[in-house]
């Protein structure tokens, strides 16, 4: 596996000057955003997609740090009720395919996205309950109406470009778990999978080696980002919670750097468990964490990372 970092934290930053600390941090890949939430701050997109020399010379300036380009990453909602948002949403992710494809990135992350209750929704609908039954029914409308119909589409146009799409399991969005990535992958083919965050799924009780297990072949792409919960909070109110991120004494979990929420241990288990389901890739650092800077959530998300991270490829069992 190789160690890198999702670079949104490094915004500030010319692209030269945040390659330079990267190298420096020791890591190994990169992992850049192309618009949509996570912004294009290190990236031309229009410029590197009108011309080939300068995506030649992109790539040989990421080359000269010694890095790689692990994904690009523009993460939206190309399901979204709102006509005008959804296309631009799909605009962006296939600018991102055909720029992956002149990078030479295989990856693409974004969300699978979430549409409403109707044609005439204004605002996306996140269906949690199968009861009162018009919200089953509705959902089945979601999915067969409008992701399935949206993703097939998607998914071919990025084989054709020979780039795998890794949607992100996030909360409000139609895949947001195992089942529901599993689901849209085995309608809309094996060039569409995830982008595993565990941060996202270790406040609803996800045991991440046994998600990781159940993906398998369908982890493209991983993001190191840990979740801190607030027992007392959630003695009261359980984990659904929608106070701001600001509100940390009263949330009833806040993001945290990697090892601030769950102990080295479960890290490590993460990582045994990604090994196992044939994951050796790379492992990309996020930091969204409110009470650390940006510099200590880097560093202390490297170093317990770097004591998890299996980096070298398993000897063979001699001992058998």
């Amino acid at each position: 596996m190789k160690l890198g970092v999702f670079t949104p934290l490094f915004a500030k930053l010319s692209l030269e000057q945040m390659l330079r600390k990267v190298q420096a941090a020791g890591l190994d890949a990169v992992e850049l955003g192309a618009g949509g939430f996570p912004g294009a701050d290190h990236l031309d997109v229009e410029g590197l997609l009108a011309s080939t020399d300068r995506a030649r010379d992109f790539r040989a300036l990421i080359a000269d740090h010694g890095l790689i380009v692990s994904a690009l990453s523009c993460h939206g909602n190309p399901l979204h009720p709102n006509a005008d948002i959804a296309r631009r949403d799909d605009a962006i992710l296939r600018r991102t395919v055909r720029l992956a494809e002149r990078l030479e990135v295989p990856v693409v992350i974004t969300f699978s996205g979430c549409p409403g209750d109707s044609d005439t929704a204004r605002i996306p609908n996140w269906i949690t309950s199968p009861w009162p039954p018009e919200m089953l029914q509705t959902l089945e409308w979601q999915w067969n109406e409008k992701a399935i119909p949206y993703w097939r589409g998607a998914t071919a146009d990025a084989r054709e470009h020979g780039i795998r799409i890794a949607l992100e399991p996030h909360p409000n969005f139609i895949v947001h778990n195992a089942d529901t990535a599993l689901r849209l992958r085995a309608a809309a083919g094996d060039h569409l999978g995830v982008n595993l965050d565990p941060s996202h799924m270790l406040w609803r009780g996800v045991d991440m080696p046994q998600a990781i297990r159940a993906l398998g072949p369908a982890i493209f792409h991983f993001h190191a980002k840990d979740v801190a919960l607030d027992r007392a909070n959630t003695a009261v109110n359980g984990v659904i919670d929608g106070r701001s991120y600001r509100d940390i004494a009263q949330r009833a979990w806040s993001f945290r750097s990697v090892g601030h929420g769950h102990d080295l241990l479960v890290w490590k288990q993460i990582m045994q468990a990604l090994r196992v389901a044939g994951y050796d890739y790379v492992v990309s650092l996020e930091h969204e964490d409110a009470l650390m800077s940006t510099e200590q959530g880097f560093q202390t998300a490297i170093d317990t990372l770097k004591l998890a991270l299996l980096r070298e490829a398993p000897d063979e069992p001699w001992w058998t």
